[in-house]
């Protein structure tokens, strides 16, 4: 029997060209683009891809899946234009308002804030070119599709079919912007289960279109970048979230996460003040690299440092930032026996 607790509605703060009152689904166009004064930075921006040439998402737009149950990816031709292009749309399906379970449903701050983030490194640098890429709570899936415009491989994951349908509805209303020759999948991933999956097939054709093949599994072990936007909310989820975060990053290559997180403030009795639980547990998990204890520590652990939001302009239009949200970089630091 529910407790009730999970059917609470909760409404994030992004509906981006909603009809006042709309309660169910909707397709928002994200507008991305270079931020005025950009000339000002001392940085040189790269070719990027851009939806201005003759290619516009829509709702209508087939998605097809392979014998694996992979998806379908339609190509452009040409996709890469020069810098001087400067602005694209992104698509993104999402609900107005969800129940908790659900919140993958919308598209929240911090995921606009991380998405700011990557932008930022694919404009400035080659970090991000033809990697494998992993996404944990991926929700709606904007981070990882920005991410498909350079990388190799990307994993999308998340928990329970309605999230990862809408996920998968995201990618095929944006693949024509996507790299040449990239794999784009959408896995289903439980943080409570053991990794690998259960569920992982072979050869053979999956019940769950949404399960893992045995290459996938070796691949996304092999991930370098690992990322993830507002899974921190209440402290089993956090610890549920560190304890699959080890997984992936106490074996296969190294990797870094990028985690982007808004601060959410609750009066409680026991404190008798405004407080951010849910941050500080997610703190108590985390060394600074300069902490002096860090050298004497003989378990594994994470080593996180927070970015300076100062230094991402905003690519994303149409958002507030506020003082709340915050990116941090975790590494995992192995200790030799």
């Amino acid at each position: 029997m529910d407790d009730g607790i999970s059917e609470e509605l909760v409404m994030s703060e992004v509906h981006l060209g909603c009809p006042p009152g709309f309660s169910g689904s909707f397709v928002s166009n994200f507008s991305i683009s270079l931020p005025s004064g950009f000339d000002d930075l001392d940085i040189e921006p790269r070719t990027y891809v851009s939806d201005s040439e003759g290619y516009s998402p829509s709702t209508k737009q087939l998605i097809r899946f392979d014998e694996d149950g992979d998806l379908v990816l339609p190509r452009r031709l040409n996709v890469e234009v020069e810098s001087s292009v400067r602005s694209y749309n992104v698509s993104i399906q999402h609900d107005i308002m969800s129940t908790i379970p659900s919140v993958g449903l919308q598209v929240w701050k911090a995921e606009l804030v991380l998405s700011d983030f990557v932008l930022h490194t694919m404009l400035t640098s080659s970090k991000f070119d033809g990697i494998v890429a992993l996404e944990l709570g991926a929700g709606t899936g904007l981070v990882g599709i920005l991410l498909a415009r350079v990388a190799k491989t990307v994993f999308l994951t998340d928990k329970g079919d309605h999230i990862l349908d809408n996920c998968a509805k995201n990618i095929g209303l944006n693949s024509g912007g996507f790299s040449a020759g990239v794999a784009v999948h959408v896995r289903e991933l439980d943080w409570t289960e053991p990794w690998p999956p259960k569920q992982t097939r072979g050869e053979c054709h999956p019940n769950n279109r949404y399960s893992w093949a045995l290459s996938e599994v070796e691949e996304a072990q092999g991930a370098c970048l690992l990322v993830a936007a507002d899974v921190i909310y209440s402290d089993d989820l956090t610890d549920a979230f560190f304890s699959i975060l080890e997984k992936f990053m106490s074996q296969g290559s190294e990797k870094v996460l990028y985690l982007a997180l808004e601060k959410r403030y609750n009066f409680t009795l026991n404190d008798f003040d405004i407080v951010a639980n849910g941050y500080s547990h997610f703190l108590s998990y985390l060394k600074h690299e300069e902490d002096s204890s860090l050298q004497q520590e003989s378990k594994p652990c994470f080593i996180g440092n927070r970015i300076d939001l100062a230094n991402i302009p905003q690519y994303v239009l149409n958002y507030e930032r506020g003082e709340d949200v915050e990116i941090w970089q975790i590494k995992y630091c192995r200790k030799e026996s």
